[in-house]
């Protein structure tokens, strides 16, 4: 297969090349005759690691693979890591120490939105290139900026968009019970949900919960009781897996559509639900090409299983989130590779807003856009029995869109 195939045309590619001309890519920071230098970074500790882990991994690889084959403009991509932990506070402290200590090229980092976000203000001043790793970072990316970009995996307003999406066309259902929430994040996919909601005519009956909720009887009651004809959970794993335990004893049989927020790990889902009953009518999104590990992504899984042989061999790995962090690595790699023999930070970021392409790893294109900084914005959606997933038909997308 081809990797990465441009929807790019030959004008965006001229003109880049036009911008970035001179002598001045050769006083940039983290620039020399030989190597360019990416400051990378996410959780590599701590209770939020397994979201981070991997996407790191994949990014790693990556970049391991484009040196091999030379790298870009004949320059070899030298990697800083840090570990941000998932907390505002360290990724702000990651970020200035790969900028003014380790003097970086540009930024690719970031696992947890809210934590990423938090970066925003020191990124915008000191203008440089940021793609967040797997990170939606929805309050970073509306309004648009021009350095920071996002949501390569998907937009949180694109998941609750395609969520509606799939529960309108796919099961047909007009009623939907939907848990989300009660924080900025839960907010984010709230707001296309609703948009898309009334563009299906279809009726959407909110619950809002604390992340960190320990009894979720109560707002699963009340939507049992609305007569909602499917339930959409848009919450991390912890609550998501309360949600599908709480259902499965009060009986509800209703659908139930978990976002891909809330699938670190399948496997300690079920069992922590207890029972693969609860998991009868169950759908989980997804946001690659294919299934995990499916025809089309068959050489993602390759590709790791060779760069990390021992850590594939253990059942927690690779997480779900893996290929998010090959895909933003990607960006990355042709937006450098656009950007020419003398790239700037201003060309590199300039290249970004307009870039488009086909990565073969996730559901819809890359595309960011003048008014647009979410990578994508596409997802399909699996059939999950309690063993493994079965793709269904079609790709669904978010109709909602930023009006400035």
């Amino acid at each position: 297969m081809k990797i990465g195939t441009y929807i790019q045309s030959a004008l965006v590619v001229t003109a880049a090349a036009l911008l970035l001309s001179g002598a001045a890519g050769a006083q940039e920071p983290g620039l020399s005759k030989d190597s360019i230098k990416i400051g990378l970074f996410g959780p590599m500790s701590g209770k939020a690691l397994a979201y981070g882990e991997d996407p790191l991994n994949a990014a790693k690889m990556w970049y391991d693979r484009i040196n091999k084959q030379g790298g870009i403009w004949g320059r070899k991509i030298e990697l800083v890591q840090e570990d941000d932990r998932c907390a505002a506070n360290d990724v702000v402290a990651a970020v200035k120490k790969l900028v003014e200590q380790d003097k970086v090229f540009m930024l690719n980092g970031g696992s947890c939105s809210t934590a990423t976000v938090a970066a925003q203000e020191y990124v915008l001043r000191n203008k440089v290139p940021f793609v967040m790793l797997n990170a939606s970072g929805d309050s970073a990316l509306y309004p648009p900026t021009d350095y920071i970009f996002g949501a390569i995996s998907i937009s949180q307003r694109a998941v609750g968009g395609t969520m509606i999406d799939f529960a309108t066309r796919s099961l047909k259902v007009k009623k939907l019970g939907y848990l989300n929430h009660d924080d900025a994040y839960g907010a984010w996919n709230l707001e296309a949900a609703q948009f898309m909601a009334k563009e299906q005519g279809a009726t959407l009956i909110v619950e809002s919960v604390n992340p960190d909720i320990t009894d979720i009887t109560a707002p699963i009651l009340k939507l049992k009781a609305s007569g909602a004809e499917a339930l959409l959970v848009t919450a991390y794993a912890r609550p998501a897996t309360l949600a599908i335990k709480k259902a499965h004893e009060l009986g509800w049989k209703t659908p139930i559509v978990i976002a891909v927020n809330g699938i670190a790990n399948l496997v300690q889902m079920v069992e922590n639900v207890g029972t693969k009953e609860a998991f009868k009518n169950l759908y989980i999104q997804e946001l690659l090409a294919d299934v995990p590990g499916g025809p089309k992504l068959q050489w993602v899984y390759d590709m790791y299983k060779t760069a990390y042989p021992e850590l594939a061999k253990t059942p927690d790995h690779p997480s779900p989130y893996m290929p998010y962090g090959l895909a933003s690595a990607m960006v990355v790699t042709h937006a450098l590779n656009l950007a020419g023999p003398q790239p700037t930070r201003e060309g590199v970021a300039w290249v970004l807003r307009n870039l488009k392409f086909e990565s073969g790893v996730m559901a819809g294109p890359i595309e960011f856009g003048d008014n647009d900084r979410a990578g994508q914005e596409s997802a399909i959606f699996l059939k999950f029995e309690g063993e493994k997933g079965v793709l269904q038909p079609g790709v669904y997308s978010n109709k909602w869109k930023y009006k400035g």
